[in-house]
């Protein structure tokens, strides 16, 4: 430390020199670091305003957690009304078999019927029509678990399977 006084005391022009040289070179490291901030301040501005749409980041990260939360309520609400839709769909009436043929040899066209419309579980109902030359008879037999407690004819076991298989 004692040579540095000693430099100084001795050579003070040289001194001032440096001393003026360190500081021009903190002058321009002030400078370049407040142009530096600028630049940082301009963007982070820019950033926070919007340039086209005048809002800010704040504002549209604000609105998009409330728009994902309505759109999550949303969704709630639809899961809801989906399985309340898919209970009602498991009682409706969805699965059908038609079953055409002649009752009578001598009848052709295949005038007589059996339908089949069961739901999810197999209930429901068979319908049969037999049309004869002077006249038709329709039957009603209920179907419960794909069976019916009531004697079916093969158009109508047929009618009950085709509406079974056509849910699979």
């Amino acid at each position: 430390m004692n040579e540095i006084v000693q430099f100084v005391a001795g050579n003070p022009e040289a001194a001032l020199g440096i001393l003026g040289g360190a500081l021009a070179i903190l002058l321009l490291l002030v400078l370049y670091l407040l142009s530096a901030v600028s630049s940082l301040k301009s963007r982070y501005n820019t950033m926070m305003v919007g340039a086209e749409s005048g809002t800010s980041i704040e504002k549209m990260l604000l609105d998009h957690i409330a728009e994902t939360r309505q759109v999550a309520e949303e969704n709630a609400k639809l899961r809801e009304e989906n399985a309340r839709i898919d209970a009602l769909l498991k009682t409706a009436l969805t699965r059908v078999g038609v079953v055409r043929f002649s009752a009578f040899q001598d009848m052709g066209s295949d005038l007589s019927y059996a339908v089949a419309m069961l739901d999810a579980k197999n209930n429901g109902v068979v319908f049969s029509s037999i049309f004869a030359r002077e006249d038709s008879r329709t039957y009603v037999k209920p179907i419960e678990g794909g069976q019916s407690k009531y004697t079916m004819t093969k158009e109508e076991e047929q009618a009950v399977k085709d509406a079974i298989a056509s849910a699979e």
